[in-house]
């Protein structure tokens, strides 16, 4: 069917027909979609805000790697969008220790206004060739032969239509309800998803009257449990992202309360005006195991392109639907969306960062097993330049006179250390497993079972619960 056939079709209120839908207008599925429209194809974004409201999303305007992102946005359509470029270390504040522990933050790193960085992605994918609809809520997956995706259904304007499309990519975020619809029983895809393996955070954009002395500094606090941090990030001088978030493993927070309680406390807000009020659910696990199906492909925060650590997944998406892209665009040439011809993306996406986001993620494993205090008493004893190599690489070389250090410095918290140098050997063990990610889908079985047998191990280390 021509371009000028699918338009008629349109109008007419009939099903469209273009060749990749992408459900989702975040950063994974703008740069999906800029990447396929460059190479000449039909591609449609659906989006269930409106105009005016895409691209307003709950984050924590920090992204690191701003120096290196696809170009299928070019860089200098999305710089505008950064305000502070200053920024160039963490700043740890462990009250139970009554210290500040400040590590450095390798390569560049930018805050951003979010909604104006997403409202510039979408007008890259726009000027691509891609075609956004607005007001579109996908209701559920068409699914033909062999389990194959071959669209979906939605409402736009509260109109039902239907999009027939030869490759589907499923940008819609958390929990994508897509998942919920599509039968993955034909393939590899990764189904071992349950919303505790998931974060629940909430954020204000605060204007304070008198610059903040820490606005080079991504500002990091806990919250009074373990596995749960404030953070505070100056998008510039006298305006702040503060936010706050906890594994949905535990009991749940106030945030809000518990937010707006530790403005108050800190003297720097003392009549700060609050902006924007943004909450949102965000992957805290390791990347799916596959996030391919024959014409289905999930990026992004759908498919856990997030480090679980930090929850930092900007820079991941966007490349997570550069790679997704890619293999659309040769099954698209090949007439062959299958399962093996999708399955170089999952490659791509485990040697860029994937592999290191399963790392990090035992580490947050371990964060749902230890004492809070005797946690921060940890993170206090150990020299700051080791915290930022585990923290951005997912593994670091502790050698025994800095665990000697480290003990001495401890102030008692020894048995945690312990665990931790204990749990840095299972996390390099995960590493280098998830470092020989199979070639082909009839190899994940085989890489799965030698993967949760590597998994008991971490448990049985840290002593917390199955995540999995």
């Amino acid at each position: 069917m021509s371009v000028q056939e699918r338009s008629a079709g349109a109008a007419a209120g009939e099903t469209r027909s273009p060749d990749v839908v992408v459900v989702g207008a975040g950063t994974a599925g703008c740069y999906a979609a800029a990447t396929v429209a460059r190479e000449g194809y039909d591609v449609v974004v659906l989006e269930r805000k409106t105009e005016e409201e895409a691209g307003h999303i709950a984050c924590g305007d920090a992204l690191k790697g701003a120096d290196a992102f696809p170009d299928a946005i070019p860089k200098s359509q999305i710089e505008p969008a950064f305000t502070n470029t200053d920024v160039d270390h963490g700043r740890f504040e462990i009250p139970q220790e009554d210290t500040v522990l400040e590590i450095p933050v390798p390569g560049e790193l930018a805050v951003i206004d979010r909604w104006e960085y997403g409202r510039r992605i979408i007008e890259g994918a726009g000027a691509a060739g891609a075609e956004f609809h607005y007001d579109t809520v996908v209701q559920d997956v068409l699914q033909g032969d062999g389990g194959r995706v071959t669209g979906v259904r939605a409402t736009r304007n509260g109109e039902p239509r239907e999009y027939e499309a030869d490759l589907v990519v499923d940008a819609a975020g958390s929990l994508s309800l897509l998942q919920d619809k599509v039968d993955f029983s034909s393939s590899t895809f990764d189904t071992n998803v349950d919303y505790s393996q998931f974060c629940s955070a909430y954020r204000e954009i605060v204007h304070v009257e008198e610059p903040v002395d820490w606005h080079d500094a991504l500002v990091f606090k806990p919250t009074e449990r373990a596995a749960g941090y404030l953070w505070y990030f100056p998008r510039t001088e006298t305006e702040i992202n503060a936010g706050l978030g906890f594994q949905m493993t535990e009991e749940p927070m106030k945030l809000v309360e518990d937010l707006k309680r530790d403005l108050r406390e800190r003297e720097e807000f003392r009549g700060a005006r609050v902006e924007d009020k943004l909450g949102a659910a965000l992957p805290t696990r390791r990347p799916y195991d596959s996030a391919v199906h024959p014409g289905f492909v999930a990026v992004g925060d759908a498919a856990g392109h997030v480090n679980p650590t930090t929850g930092g997944g900007i820079a991941g998406a966007a490349y997570a639907g550069k790679y997704a892209a890619e293999q659309a665009v040769e099954a698209l040439e090949t007439g062959d969306p299958s399962e093996e011809t999708l399955w170089r993306y999952n490659e791509r996406v485990m040697d860029h960062f994937g592999a290191r986001y399963a790392a990090l993620d035992v580490y947050n494993v371990l964060s749902t097993a230890v004492d809070v205090d005797d946690l921060m008493g940890l993170l206090a004893a150990l020299p700051g330049d080791k915290l930022a190599e585990a923290l951005y690489s997912g593994s670091t070389d502790v050698g025994w006179k800095l665990k000697l250090e480290s003990l001495l410095k401890s102030r008692g918290h020894w048995g945690t250390i312990w665990t931790l140098y204990r749990t840095k050997r299972r996390a390099d063990e995960i590493l280098a497993h998830y470092e020989a990610y199979p070639s082909s889908p009839d190899g994940l079985a085989a890489w799965r079972r030698e993967r949760d047998d590597l998994m008991e191990r971490v448990y049985e280390t840290t002593g917390a619960e199955p995540k999995y």
